[in-house]
């Protein structure tokens, strides 16, 4: 008898296979048989009409504060994810001495958008170096797999220390070996990789540009020697690249001295929209030279949500509203819907352009149409569009959101996220989960990819074909499982971990983000849910079913690379 059956459904592998009808077996957390005729269960799923997939791998995060108060990492576990790999972008929280701890909780909060407040209360800071910091992390229970990451900017601080935070300062070659030590210790220890950022809209929360912005070619080369003394390890940059060409070829070097393969965020800069062809083309051709560079590319605009609650709306400077915004949120609503404020709340102006602003809705709408924009609409309407944006912020008792896209919209669409999504050397990431928690709601890129590619924009816009459902999933599982190293998930076959899905894909949709004030020290953040994913399964046990989690909390710290087990 098997521990559970999962019987009936779809199975769409991971493998990019077209799906087939039959059962899974799944015994001591591993899957144990895929097929049909498969025998009873101690407990068995009727998969009738639904997908089985494997568990999504969601490899660029930023839990490394959450996951040391909060068990279930939301919202990653509402959107089919079962393993998370944080410490993204340079920040993290390990390694720490104690006079630095202030200082990484003010970098997290500015890269970040991070409450300083809520990392304060919720961080137990039972470590100081690397490896002690997993062990710290590892003890507690926690509903999903993680991994961790070396963040550049924390290394830099305990090496470096106040020195680690000024531009005009650069590392002795002593302290540069130090980094590379301690970037070899972590690694051993069971860090996936190391994580640096060299983005100008990457700074502290005193408005100083992140730690590692400046950081020579010297510094980047002499801690790749770490990772390939070490023989293990992933690299990740998040950068601007304004000087492509030099500052690529750095960052390729990096790859090349380090023997480990490096991933690096691309996405459309609206100042420079047709570079990221260029970067794939440049990412292609080290790929044909044998170094292992890929690019981490997001499925839809990036944006800014902006509601009376959130950190920013369209009238941050207003008058009337910087007076409301003293309120609570329903007073505040109440005030700027009043009559008798209304007219001079429009005359207040607001500072951002409104053919960039959308409605955002329920289900949410990431690719709007440029003529759905609060100018088109508003114009439409008769009216001016302060009026417009301030009617859309006041639907649903003041809880109203307004998307401005920032990233991947320059000529209002997505067709060139189909592009990054189809190149070969690219993977599914960047949604910062657990970050940006106030305007930004991106760790439902997984729902995303199945809901808008594989089956909604085929209606939205005629002409378009969807997406294979089995190729959308062998993208954000198997493809970034093995990004990492994770060669125990990401495919559903006898041997492999059984980290499930259970799809109801006709009924998958997402829902609006919800602002919560439930962080440490009534924290604000947004989380967004969905709805479709009947269950979803880590190490053979249902942490979610219909949406809700169902207490168990079977989820591991994951260490290094994980081999493929050997009957895989």
């Amino acid at each position: 008898m098997h521990d559970l059956v999962i019987r009936g459904g779809t199975l769409i592998d991971g493998t990019g296979s077209p799906g087939q009808r039959g059962d899974l077996a799944i015994d001591d957390g591993r899957i144990t048989a895929v097929g049909v005729e498969i025998g009873p269960g101690e407990r068995e799923i009727d998969a009738t009409g639904l997908l089985v997939t494997p568990g999504f791998v969601d490899v660029h995060t930023h839990y490394d504060g959450q996951v040391s108060w909060d068990h279930l990492m939301e919202p990653s576990l509402y959107h089919g994810v079962t393993t998370v790999v944080m410490g993204n972008c340079g920040v993290g929280f390990a390694p720490a001495r104690p006079d630095r701890h202030d200082w990484l909780i003010g970098l997290m909060e500015g890269v970040e958008d991070i409450p300083g407040t809520a990392l304060a209360e919720g961080l137990t800071w039972d470590w100081e170096s690397f490896p002690e910091y997993l062990d710290a992390i590892e003890k507690r229970p926690h509903t999903l797999d993680f991994a961790a990451q070396v963040p550049h900017g924390a290394l830099r601080g305990f090496v470096m220390g106040d020195r680690g935070a000024d531009h005009n300062e650069r590392p002795t070659p002593d302290e540069i070996q130090e980094m590379a030590r301690l970037t070899k210790e972590a690694i051993l220890a069971g860090a996936v990789g190391f994580t640096t950022s060299r983005t100008v809209n990457h700074k502290t929360v005193e408005g100083e540009h992140t730690p590692s912005y400046t950081a020579t070619s010297d510094e980047l080369w002499g801690i790749a020697e770490g990772l390939k003394e070490a023989g293990a390890g992933v690299v990740e940059i998040v950068g601007d690249f304004p000087d492509l060409e030099p500052e690529f070829a750095m960052v390729r070097q990096m790859a090349e001295r380090s023997g480990r393969p490096m991933s690096v965020s691309v996405a459309q800069l609206n100042e420079r929209p047709e570079d990221w062809r260029r970067m794939l083309d440049l990412i292609s051709e080290a790929q044909a030279e044998g170094v292992e560079l890929h690019a981490q590319v997001a499925p839809r605009p990036v944006g800014v949500i902006m509601s009376l609650e959130a950190t920013f709306n369209p009238f941050i400077k207003n008058p009337v509203f910087l007076e409301a915004a003293k309120l609570p949120v329903a007073e505040r609503a109440a005030v700027l819907a009043d009559a008798d404020n209304r007219a001079a709340f429009i005359e207040g102006g607001m500072i951002m352009d409104p053919r960039r602003l959308f409605r955002l809705g329920n289900p949410p709408n990431y690719e709007p149409d440029p003529e759905e924009s609060i100018a088109a609409l508003s114009d439409a309407a008769g009216q001016r569009p302060e009026e417009y944006a301030l009617e859309v912020l006041l639907e649903n008792e003041g809880t109203g959101q307004i998307f401005m896209p920032a990233l991947n919209y320059f000529y209002g669409n997505s067709d060139h996220c189909l592009e990054m999504l189809q190149h070969p050397h690219t993977v599914p990431g960047l949604g910062d989960g657990g970050a940006h928690v106030s305007f930004i709601s991106d760790a439902s890129f997984s729902t995303y990819l199945l809901t808008h590619w594989a089956r909604d924009r085929a209606t939205r816009k005629p002409g378009t074909e969807p997406l294979p459902v089995e190729y959308i999933v062998k993208r954000q599982a198997a493809d970034t499982a093995r990004l990492v190293g994770f060669l125990d998930r990401g495919v559903l076959a006898p041997g492999m971990k059984a980290d499930v899905n259970v799809i109801d894909f006709e009924a998958l949709s997402l829902e609006a983000p919800e602002m919560r004030y439930d962080l440490p020290a009534g924290g604000k953040r947004l989380v967004q849910k969905a709805t479709g994913y009947r269950y979803t399964i880590v190490s053979g046990e249902v942490v979610v079913a219909d949406g809700e989690p169902t207490g168990a909390t079977p989820g591991k710290l994951v260490r290094g690379a994980q081999p493929a087990p050997a009957s895989a």
